[in-house]
C-alpha cells in the first residue's frame, strides 16, 4: 500500500515554487469560517471562551422558560463564573446549587427533563463526572429508546471542563471524553468562544441529551469577536479549518491550538501542506467530511490530550482505516497523552502531544 515518495516530492517542490500559496493562519480565519445558523447577526462583542458560554445560557433562559441551570456553587459563578449573573436575573427557582453529589445531580436532571423542562446541570470539573457513570449511561443514554420513544430526557445538557490547566494534577485535569461517546448521547467539544456559544446552544435546543465538554485552559486565554445574537453551530458537523493536500490533522478542542502550530511548522520547514480539520462533535462524529480528507491526502494524524489507549482517537483511526484503507499512503499515526495518569505540574509539559510531537507525525508520514 505504501507507494513511491517521488510523486509527493515533486508536488512539494512545486508548491516551492509557488504554484500552491500558503494558506492563512488559523486565527486570521475562524471567524469567517465558524459555521452560523440563519439567525446569526453581524454584531459582534469581545468575548472569552467562559464569556461566550455564560451568554449562550443567558439566550438559552431567556427563550425557554423552562430552561434551569444547576449545579456545585453554580449560583454565585462557579469555581470558573461561567455562571456569573444568571441568579440576578433569573432567580432561585431557576438557577440553583447542588449537594456535591455528581451522580444525584445528573439522576436529578434527567427526571427534571423526562417531565419536561430543559437542564443545564454543571459539573464542576470532568474527573467528577464518574461519579455519575451509572446515572448517565444506564439511564439518561436510554431513556427514550427504552420506553419505545413515550418519554425522553432529550432537554439535558451537561456542561463540564476537561484537560490540563497547568496545575491540576491528577483529580482536575483529565479528558475522559471517549469514556461518555456512548449511543443515546451527544459529546460536543469547541475549540474557541464562537464555537463555544455556538455549540452549547445548540446542545441545549437538542432533542437529545448532550455532554458539552469545555476546555479549561481556554477559558480566559481564547478571544474572539462573539455575535451578540442568538445563533447555533450545527451538531455532529467537523470543520475544515485549513485545507491542505499532503497529510489530515485531526483534533478537537485546546489541542487544536497545537496542531494549527504543528501545521504551520510542517509547511514553513518541510513544505508539507497539511488539512486541520476539528471534529466539534465528538459522537456522533462527521466520518463523511473526514474520509473525503484522508481520500484525498492519504495520510493522517490525529491528536488529543487524552491518553493513548482507549482514547477517541482509537475509535477514528479504526473506522478510517476500515474506510479509506486502499487510498492511505502510510500508517494511521495518533499523537497523545501518555498512557499514565494526568501528570503533576512540572511533568505536564511532557504529557502533553504538543505542537514539536504532531510535527514529527506529520513529517514521519509525510516522508512514507
Amino acid at each position: 500500500l505504501v507507494r513511491s515518495t517521488t510523486r509527493s516530492k515533486l508536488m512539494r517542490q512545486a508548491r516551492l515554487r509557488g504554484s500552491i500559496s500558503r494558506l492563512r493562519p488559523l486565527r486570521a480565519r475562524l471567524a469567517a469560517q465558524a459555521a452560523f445558523s440563519s439567525s446569526a447577526v453581524e454584531e459582534t462583542k469581545r468575548m472569552n471562551l467562559f464569556t461566550a458560554i455564560n451568554e449562550a445560557m443567558m439566550i438559552a433562559m431567556e427563550t425557554d422558560p423552562k430552561c434551569v441551570v444547576f449545579g456545585e456553587d453554580v449560583k454565585f459563578g462557579g469555581v470558573f463564573r461561567c455562571t456569573l449573573g444568571l441568579i440576578d436575573k433569573f432567580g432561585n427557582d431557576r438557577v440553583f446549587n447542588t449537594p456535591l453529589t455528581e451522580q444525584g445531580i445528573v439522576g436529578f436532571a434527567t427526571g427534571m427533563c423526562s417531565v419536561g423542562h430543559t437542564c443545564v446541570a454543571e459539573i464542576q470539573f470532568a474527573d467528577y463526572l464518574h461519579p455519575a457513570f451509572d446515572q448517565l449511561i444506564n439511564e439518561t443514554s436510554k431513556y427514550r429508546y427504552r420506553s419505545g420513544s413515550q418519554f425522553s430526557c432529550g432537554g439535558l445538557t451537561i456542561r463540564t471542563p476537561y484537560g490540563v490547566v497547568g496545575h491540576g494534577g491528577f483529580y482536575h485535569s483529565q479528558s475522559p471524553e471517549a469514556t461518555y461517546c456512548i449511543p443515546g448521547v451527544k459529546v460536543v467539544i469547541p475549540r474557541s468562544p464562537i464555537q463555544a456559544k455556538g455549540l452549547l446552544l445548540a446542545c441545549i435546543r437538542d432533542p437529545n441529551p448532550c455532554v458539552f465538554f469545555e476546555p479549561k485552559i481556554l477559558y480566559r486565554a481564547a478571544i474572539e469577536d462573539v455575535p451578540v445574537g442568538d445563533y447555533e453551530c450545527e451538531l455532529g458537523k467537523a470543520e475544515i479549518l485549513r485545507e491542505g493536500t499532503d497529510v489530515t490533522v485531526i483534533g478537537y478542542g485546546a489541542q487544536l491550538k497545537h496542531l494549527e502550530a504543528a501545521c504551520e511548522m510542517a509547511e514553513e520547514k518541510e513544505s508539507i501542506s497539511c488539512e486541520l480539520i476539528d471534529l466539534q462533535t465528538l459522537y456522533p462524529y462527521d466520518i463523511d467530511t473526514l474520509e473525503a480528507s484522508v481520500k484525498k491526502t492519504g495520510r493522517v494524524v490525529i491528536s488529543h490530550e487524552a491518553h493513548l489507549t482507549g482514547g477517541w482517537g482509537a475509535e477514528l483511526s479504526a473506522k478510517l482505516q476500515e474506510r479509506c484503507f486502499f487510498h492511505l499512503e502510510a500508517p494511521i499515526q495518533r499523537v497523545c497523552g501518555l498512557d499514565v495518569p494526568p501528570s503533576p505540574l512540572v511533568y505536564e509539559k511532557i504529557h502533553i502531544p504538543d505542537a514539536l510531537k504532531n510535527f514529527d507525525a506529520i513529517k514521519f508520514v509525510a516522508e512514507c
